[in-house]
């Protein structure tokens, strides 16, 4: 309560002012007195004090927290679940903390898929640089060499990295429903080479030196009449403006810069990069995907710019509640058609899990995921995933043709 406290003091204060500068030139003096007296506070140092520094753990165990045997996050001394609000009308500071053990969460994934799946991490682009910025990927042992069989898994947007669908289902609940690995377990035990993309890592961070805190990047292209205005502006308009963005933001934090690494600075140039280097390379007669969110956007986007090349090798699609658009991805007739026959969406929705929902858009079929969580939508149709793969396998091996759609199927999977 003590910054809400500090708000209503200057609230006063800026009212007081204002009723002084109405009046006669004694007024006109207290008001002068009183800005000297403003002057002389240090705002940064004042909301300091009632926000702790940001300064976290570097590890699960600094967090006191670790894994049980379920796959859940606990404290280690209560085990109790992860708790959000550590520190009371504390937002940011919150996040923040939140942040810091979201990072430490990704590095404790990547290391899972290393020793618990056996998978190999692979720089790319493959022919950086030692100075360059290098992203990387995971992939089996026979991701490259499997002759019959091979699974591709794409997570959404945001925080997430490799190896995660949600990294608030891994906080708050498990492993298993936040991760990729029941996928990745699955697909090693039934015969399938596996590469795990990693499409939200497209760029490194450096820190800005001091020569390029102070240059304003516009600097250059603004012009010299507009600079000389902002130069003129007065030093209390500027402390006014200053005001709320001192107090939002009161710890100076270091400034970064981005550095794109090149052919994968976005999702689907990611995607694109994979393919070109490694998916299509691969030995594997049939492919299947495996996308969530925004991943199916990535593909949909992979197979507009390769479009023979992916009916040549893909077998089937799973999407998870996907957040791709035909019409505005511009997909060709071609496309739709393909998509309509081998790939299927299992959406966020209140019906059966497998039970059919209807679509606005004339693309794959969509049927319901189980839950009405997006988040979930992976977790909780994986089981029929894999049935899906196996019948459009089957149907492939039995007919030398594309599998029919699910919709063609009306196969009940608790029958199998």
């Amino acid at each position: 309560m003590h910054d809400f406290s500090i708000v209503l003091i200057w609230l006063r204060v800026w009212i007081s002012m204002a009723q002084l500068q109405q009046g006669g030139p004694d007024e006109k003096e207290k008001t002068t007195a009183l800005k000297d007296l403003l002057s002389r506070i240090d705002l940064d140092e004042l909301m300091k004090k009632d926000e702790p520094p940001l300064e976290f753990p570097d590890t699960l165990e600094g967090f006191e927290y670790a894994f049980n045997e379920k796959g859940q996050l606990r404290h280690i001394k209560t085990g109790e679940p992860f708790v959000f609000n550590y520190r009371e009308d504390l937002h940011r500071w919150n996040q923040k903390r939140y942040e810091a053990l979201g990072e430490i969460i990704t590095k404790f994934v990547y290391e899972l898929l290393e020793e618990e799946c056996h998978l190999k991490k692979v720089y790319i682009p493959v022919d950086a640089m030692e100075s360059e910025p290098r992203s990387f990927i995971f992939m089996s042992e026979d991701a490259m060499t499997n002759p019959e069989k091979l699974m591709v898994l794409i997570h959404g947007s945001g925080v997430v990295r490799a190896g995660q669908w949600a990294r608030r289902l891994i906080i708050n609940e498990d492993l298993d429903s936040g991760t990729q690995i029941p996928y990745i377990k699955r697909a090693i035990e039934d015969g399938y080479g596996v590469i795990v993309l990693n499409p939200n890592e497209n760029y490194i961070e450096i820190e800005k030196t001091k020569a390029q805190i102070h240059l304003s990047p516009d600097s250059s292209d603004e012009p010299a009449e507009k600079r000389e205005r902002k130069e003129k502006i007065p030093k209390d308009t500027k402390k006014r403006r200053d005001f709320y963005e001192k107090y939002r933001n009161p710890q100076k934090e270091k400034e970064m810069i981005q550095l794109y690494i090149r052919e994968n600075g976005s999702p689907e140039e990611h995607a694109v990069y994979v393919w070109d280097h490694f998916i299509s390379q691969s030995a594997a007669e049939n492919v299947f995907f495996v996308a969530h969110s925004y991943g199916g956007l990535a593909f949909v986007e992979l197979m507009i710019q390769r479009e023979a090349e992916v009916k040549d090798k893909v077998t089937a699609v799973a999407l998870t509640d996907s957040v791709h658009n035909v019409w505005h991805q511009e997909a060709g007739k071609t496309i739709r058609e393909w998509m309509r026959e081998n790939c299927c969406n299992w959406v966020s929705s209140s019906e059966p899990l497998d039970a059919s929902v209807e679509s606005m858009l004339p693309d794959c079929p969509r049927v319901s995921a189980g839950t009405e969580r997006h988040e979930l939508t992976s977790w909780k149709s994986h089981a029929s995933i894999f049935r899906f793969f196996a019948e459009a396998l089957e149907a492939k091996r039995r007919s030398g043709k594309a599998a029919p759609t699910r919709r063609s199927q009306r196969i009940r999977y608790d029958e199998l």
